[in-house]
């Protein structure tokens, strides 16, 4: 039972773009940590694909309803 989806309906309306926002931070910190940390340089669709989510994000925090 996916009991993670069940309880996001339950969440306030504008839950979402906080949702939305952690996932977008998620991912660019993880890139962040694995250049600093484990020393591992991103490739160029790592970068890429962090910038799409970026955008992405903007978008779904940004755009007027």
């Amino acid at each position: 039972m996916k009991i993670n989806g069940i309880i996001m309906t339950l969440q306030p309306e504008n839950f979402g773009k906080v949702y939305t926002t952690y996932g977008g931070i998620f991912v660019v910190s993880s890139i962040i940590w694995g250049y600093w940390i484990d020393k591992k340089k991103p490739d160029r669709f790592e970068i890429i694909g962090s910038i799409v989510v970026l955008l992405g994000v903007t978008v779904m925090f940004y755009f007027p309803r």
